[in-house]
């Protein structure tokens, strides 16, 4: 493994993990309403972008963080819809 690609694992990892606590918070409190829809809508569909970009590149740090990342954001929209109000 390239000393490339495992810069690419780390910062995915840092960058993906640090969404949790947001996620833990909003499930945790019931609440999402100071979560932006269209933050989150848009937020989605570029993780999408990247994860395209990945899958043509070949680049296996970006296809498994924006997968991971994919997940969270749609439970993120999930409870953005089911607490947003």
């Amino acid at each position: 493994m390239s000393t490339g690609e495992i810069l690419g694992f780390v910062a995915g990892a840092v960058v993906t993990l640090s969404f949790i606590p947001q996620l833990v918070r909003v499930f945790k409190l019931k609440s999402a309403h100071e979560i932006s829809l269209l933050f989150t809508i848009l937020m989605l569909a570029g993780i999408f972008i990247w994860l395209a970009y990945g899958i043509y590149s070949r680049l296996a740090p970006v296809i498994l963080w924006n997968i991971v990342g994919a997940v969270q954001t749609i439970a993120l929209l999930y409870a953005k819809l089911k607490y947003g109000r």
